[in-house]
């Protein structure tokens, strides 16, 4: 079981904001394909996810607060990496329909900042080459929430998966 602190089940305004926009994912593909949730998936619909993500039917959800997916139905989510550690402080990970999987951002605040740069989790965690696409909307929006100063996605992204490496080694080990 994943220690957490008491506001693991809360919405932060962050992304209750970010639930408010309309993601265009663009004719080519050259847009964002997310389409953020309004709250978290409850405990429930996490852990039934998992396992059939997984195959493995021991597994609780109690590491991931999913808010969102694409257009397959892959799914990001906050990790519980850091124990004791806020909600806003865990890492943002992607979990794609077909296995794939990624971090995201090393926290909320650097999630925000890679939205602005026009990065969905699944562009974030899946395509290294994608160049920065800045939505302004987005950029105010991180301005308004973010505590971290503003950075470049590919730079908050590289960090993160640099500091999680081992994060989709630890879900294959999880598969049956």
């Amino acid at each position: 079981m994943i220690e957490t602190t008491g506001d693991d089940r809360y919405f932060p305004p962050a992304l209750a904001d970010v639930a408010r926009v309309e993601f265009d994912y663009g004719d080519e593909g050259e847009g964002v394909d997310f389409e953020p949730y309004d709250a978290f998936d409850s405990a429930e619909e996490t852990t039934d996810w998992l396992r059939h993500w997984t195959g493995n039917h021991e597994l609780d959800g109690g590491a991931y607060r999913v808010f969102g997916q694409d257009g397959t139905g892959g799914l990001a989510a906050i990790w519980y990496a850091r124990p004791g550690r806020p909600l806003t402080e865990q890492p943002v990970v992607f979990m794609g329909s077909e296995g794939e999987c990624g971090v995201v951002a090393g926290d909320l605040s650097g999630f925000l900042w890679v939205l602005a740069d026009g990065f969905g989790p699944m562009e974030a965690a899946l395509y290294e080459e994608r160049e920065a696409r800045p939505d302004a909307a987005l950029v105010k929006l991180a301005e308004r929430h973010a505590t971290t100063p503003r950075r470049p996605a590919r730079e908050i992204i590289i960090e993160a998966q640099a500091e999680f490496a081992t994060f989709a080694e630890g879900l294959d080990e999880l598969c049956r």
